[in-house]
């Protein structure tokens, strides 16, 4: 696809970006200002660990302080401190954060050794307290945990050292009574040399026993890590969320970005024929004539623009395709023209009969035979009788039943031969020896015979009948007939050896074809006034709802009665 095509293609859905563009960037809008803001506040903590004075700081204990931060990081957010945060700012329970927005989340920050605790709120008051006082409460929860585990030795040791401490006391004393005596036996004596032996053993104890607490005090030091809040909480001002701008713009850029994934996933699955390159691609056949879209509404006669408004631009169309006709036969002129379509509601009927008018008005004699046995449509665009017609003529033997049927119009040089009596079997009549009877002598009394004929596909009317015309015309309905059933109706007819002239790319829209703005232009009183109003409306508009607000303004108004 060239650059043209998607800025054409851009151009073709700009009100499709347009609309969800805009509908996302409102429904964001929107729902941002009905959502409760919510703010956060943060706070910092710092995590070493305690060394003993005289060793120095060493890289495993950086490491370690890391790998503390992060364990912590994750105990920061649990259960029990949490529980007690609320309980301490009186809030209950767990529910009380909950329905407050409560969130906190704990993170730490990378190759240091601190941590980044974050608290989102609906209240930014209750944020701020929230991230001063959970790290406190956690910190002593932390202390009291660590210290627990020396508790039972320290006690122990207490225990031990108050025992010796009284078996001292008590040997002094009686070491003190026995010295206080003016002789000792000898059995006294020995009672004293024993008693300040084990006063010396007891004074051993003790000071080891004094030691190993002065140890432990020192272990308990070193293994207790240092956690410190490094940056306290302040009382956030602005919201974190929603940020309705940002949301907004973001919501605009997705919904342009859905649009235009839309609009080439359409394009993609879209399987019918827009314009004259699609049909010289896909058929290898010229389109003929290019018209623009007919609105007959309730009137039918309305569809006749090249008798109602000869200088629409719509009636220019139809002058064009009969030029083309007219050089497409120079070597073989082109008498007996059948025009048909793939499908029905393509317009080949209105096509038929504006084409045979715009002959007339060319000085030509012109006959066109409604040969559409099952639809028929030329006696309602002409306003004629259809009591009598082809079907009439076919079942008389006579040649002079054509002269009988043949009907005079409005248009000077125009006969038209209606369908007549509905048969119960089109094909057979339309095959028919007295058919190509009935077509020699229809031929030898115009300049041009044109057939209306069913559509390829629904009936094989219009393969028998391109073998008893000189051309055939295949009205392609834009934007509406599918490439698949254009392929079948050229197969089809190609099979019986029908002579395809070209394509007739019908109801095309007013921004389908440039070439019409120009003729409006041409044909302006004023060039600068016309000039505007070649786009009546803006090309961003989609068609259809173009079409039904054309449609309603121009319906049939009931005449005004008379005033008394």
């Amino acid at each position: 696809m060239e650059l043209r095509q998607y800025a054409n293609l851009a151009l073709k859905w700009f009100w499709l970006v347009a609309l969800c563009t805009l509908v996302a960037a409102l429904t964001s809008f929107v729902v941002s200002r009905r959502t409760t803001p919510v703010y956060e506040a943060g706070s910092t903590l710092l995590v070493s660990q305690a060394n003993s004075p005289t060793s120095g700081l060493s890289y495993s204990d950086l490491l370690y302080s890391q790998q503390v931060a992060r364990t912590y990081s994750q105990l920061l957010t649990e259960y029990p401190v949490r529980e007690e945060t609320a309980r301490r700012l009186g809030l209950q329970d767990l529910d009380g954060l909950k329905r407050l927005g409560v969130k906190i989340s704990a993170s730490p920050v990378r190759d240091t050794q601190l941590i980044q605790l974050k608290v989102e709120s609906y209240d930014p008051v209750l944020a701020r307290e929230i991230a001063n006082n959970l790290p406190l409460i956690f910190i002593e929860q932390t202390q009291t945990y660590q210290k627990g585990r020396y508790a039972q030795t320290r006690a122990d040791l207490q225990a031990e050292r108050t025992k010796v401490e009284t078996d001292i006391q008590q040997t002094q004393e009686r070491i003190n009574s026995l010295q206080g005596q003016q002789t000792l036996t000898d059995e006294q004596r020995l009672d004293l040399s024993r008693q300040q032996t084990m006063l010396r053993q007891f004074e051993t104890t003790y000071a080891s026993l004094l030691n190993s607490l002065e140890q432990l005090r020192l272990t308990e030091a070193q293994t207790v890590d240092n956690i410190a809040v490094t940056t306290p909480a302040l009382t956030p001002i602005a919201p974190i969320r929603p940020r309705t701008l940002t949301n907004t713009l973001l919501a605009a850029i997705v919904g342009a970005m859905l649009a235009l994934g839309l609009a080439f996933l359409v394009e993609y699955l879209d399987d019918t024929i827009h314009d004259s390159e699609q049909v010289r691609d896909l058929l290898g056949l010229a389109t003929l004539g290019a018209i623009l879209r007919v609105r007959p509404r309730d009137n039918p006669e309305a569809a006749l623009v090249t008798l109602d408004k000869k200088h629409s631009p719509i009636a220019e169309g139809y002058r064009v395709l009969r030029t083309n006709i007219q050089f497409s036969g120079v070597d073989e002129p082109v008498r007996a023209l059948l025009i048909t379509s793939a499908s029905p509601q393509e317009g080949k009927s209105t096509t038929t009969a504006n084409l045979a008018v715009t002959l007339a008005q060319a000085d030509q004699r012109v006959i066109l035979v409604d040969t559409d046995l099952r639809r028929p449509t030329a006696h309602k665009l002409f306003n004629l009788s259809n009591n009598v017609g082809i079907t009439s003529a076919l079942m008389q033997r006579a040649d002079e039943a054509a002269d009988a049927v043949l009907q005079d119009t409005a248009v000077s040089g125009l006969r038209v031969l209606t369908s007549g009596p509905l048969p119960p079997n089109p094909s057979e009549l339309l095959g028919s020896e007295r058919m190509r009877h009935l077509v020699e002598r229809l031929r030898s009394q115009c300049d041009v015979l044109i057939f209306d004929s069913p559509p390829v596909m629904a009936a094989a009317d219009a393969a028998i009948l391109s073998t008893l015309v000189d051309g055939t015309l295949l009205v392609i309905d834009a934007d509406s007939t599918r490439r698949a059933e254009a392929l079948r109706a050229q197969e089809t007819l190609a099979k019986v050896g029908g002579r395809l002239l070209g394509v007739v790319l019908n109801k095309l829209g007013e921004r389908s074809s440039g070439y019409y703005s120009y003729y409006y232009y041409y044909y302006s009183r004023d060039g600068k006034s016309e000039r505007r109003s070649r786009s009546a409306y803006p090309r961003w508009l989609p068609r259809r709802l173009v079409r039904r607000v054309s449609a309603w303004l121009e319906r049939p108004r009931p005449a005004a009665e008379p005033k008394s």
